[in-house]
């Protein structure tokens, strides 16, 4: 996939704006796929991990499918408090964004054009649900002590949703930015593989180090 950088004599205030256009083009296509295929995938985590939920709260004997061993367990992990952070299972959070993440990739891929204000309601909604999925991680990990595999899934389609959203977005607002800040939004488009493979393997390496080192 290539992609669409700016070089630093393209983030003054005499920008080609024909060139920042087509890089905004550019990355809300690969963000109509992200959306898309990240969503569904998550969508299904998501939607399988509350069947498993309203499973257990029927039959407290019930053995979850993603039960495999004392670290890999959802059981252990829906039994806590974390697991439902809100009054009800976090779960149906993930289904109902998601919803609106499939929703909003196939409207892209469709060709509709959104206006500022979702794309920046868009943001909002990523950046939360990385927060989030943070906190969720660090529970897991040094409060609760086991692994959910339904949310590692969703755990690793969330990250990349908050990326591409992100880049897009700051991409859109190039114009408006301090040059400093223009370059490293177009140091971070060019090495946007490196910087989202760096952020998988520090969550993995803590997984690692909890549990396996």
């Amino acid at each position: 996939m290539s992609e669409t950088a700016l070089t630093s004599s393209e983030v003054g205030p005499d920008d080609d704006r024909a060139h920042l256009a087509e890089a905004v083009r550019s990355w809300t296509r690969i963000v109509a796929w992200v959306l898309s295929v990240g969503g569904a995938i998550g969508f299904v985590a998501a939607f399988v991990l509350t069947v498993e939920r309203f499973e257990l709260a029927a039959d407290p004997d019930y053995v979850p499918s993603c039960n495999f061993n004392p670290v890999l367990s959802c059981g252990s992990v829906m039994a806590q408090p974390q697991a439902a952070l809100f009054g009800f299972p976090n779960p149906l959070l993930g289904i109902a964004g998601f919803a609106v993440a499939i929703t909003t990739g196939m409207a892209l891929l469709a060709g509709a054009r959104l206006a500022g204000w979702y794309w920046a309601g868009l943001q909002v909604g990523v950046t939360a649900a990385m927060v989030f999925i943070g906190w969720l991680i660090y529970s897991s990990l040094y409060s609760i002590g086991a692994l959910c595999p339904y949310c590692m899934v969703v755990w690793a389609v969330t990250v990349p949703l908050f990326w591409y959203v992100t880049l897009r977005n700051a991409t859109a607002l190039t114009l408006r930015l301090p040059p400093w800040l223009a370059r490293a939004v177009a140091l971070a488009r060019a090495r946007h593989g490196v910087v989202l493979t760096v952020w998988v393997l520090i969550i993995t390496a803590a997984i690692l180090e909890r549990f396996w080192l």
